[in-house]
């Protein structure tokens, strides 16, 4: 269950990146309707821990260098993230479309990086963005490294929606999918989430963490290429030494 006031601090933190400049406390309020006491006392939170200052008297808030300095601090740390970054930047390159790095997050896939295509009819995806396990190629990916208990009590608690034209609508079909998948030694998801959209996707272990690689595109341009394009995410993924393009589902398992 979320958290209400920490929802609220990131989606006020999102709410700056967005404008990009400075707003008034009863801008803010307007904005989210909030009482005008939650929204004060969200803000002076921020200002005493340091994310947040005033630039002018009366001249509203604005986020302080301190958000950014924490977040470059903690990716910086990752060596992983230089990698996976190198990774994408490759596979957008030869494959002209989307490439993302993906994560499980409980019931959801959520994109850690993304690299658009540089086309004008693309996948527009970033960083941040989640989609519901189940329903699209990177989520299965990932569920492919779940212990069959794992996968069993997450599937258990989600509520099967037609999101696409042809969207899995219960657990026995994910998991038929799956196996189908596992044998290819690849994932793909064709109009199930998004209408018109194709995602290719390969399950990998890197740090003992998991993850799912992914080219995404239009459906015009991508669903006759699948195999290609799966050949093409395997043979860069092993070139930068992280293991998943050729390893067996029980082998990613044992690992993770």
């Amino acid at each position: 269950m979320a958290v209400k006031q920490i929802q609220n601090a990131l989606d006020l933190i999102e709410y700056f990146a967005r404008i990009k400049k400075p707003a008034s406390l009863a801008e803010i309020q307007q904005h989210f309707g909030w009482p005008r006491s939650s929204a004060y006392n969200i803000l002076n939170t921020l200002v005493e821990r340091g994310y947040m200052y005033e630039p002018a008297r009366r001249g509203g808030y604005y986020p302080t260098p301190r958000l950014a300095s924490v977040s470059e601090s903690i990716v910086s740390a990752d060596p992983l993230n230089e990698r996976l970054s190198a990774l994408l930047e490759r596979l957008a390159a030869e494959t002209g479309e989307t490439a993302i790095v993906a994560a499980p997050a409980g019931r959801f896939s959520v994109y850690l990086d993304v690299i658009e295509s540089t086309s004008p009819i693309r996948y527009a995806a970033h960083v941040g963005m989640r989609i519901p396990i189940h329903a699209g190629a990177s989520g299965r990916a990932l569920l492919s490294l779940y212990t069959p208990t794992e996968r069993a009590n997450l599937l258990s608690k989600i509520t099967f929606e037609p999101y696409g034209t042809n969207a899995l609508m219960n657990a026995e079909d994910v998991e038929a999918v799956l196996a189908a998948s596992q044998k290819r030694g690849w994932y793909q998801s064709i109009r199930e989430y998004s209408a018109d959209l194709a995602a290719i996707a390969i399950p990998v272990v890197a740090d003992e963490r998991r993850f799912a690689i992914v080219v995404a595109g239009p459906q015009f341009r991508l669903e006759d290429k699948c195999a290609d394009v799966a050949e093409t995410m395997q043979r860069l993924t092993e070139e930068a030494g992280i293991i998943g393009a050729s390893a067996t589902m029980e082998q990613l398992a044992a690992t993770s």
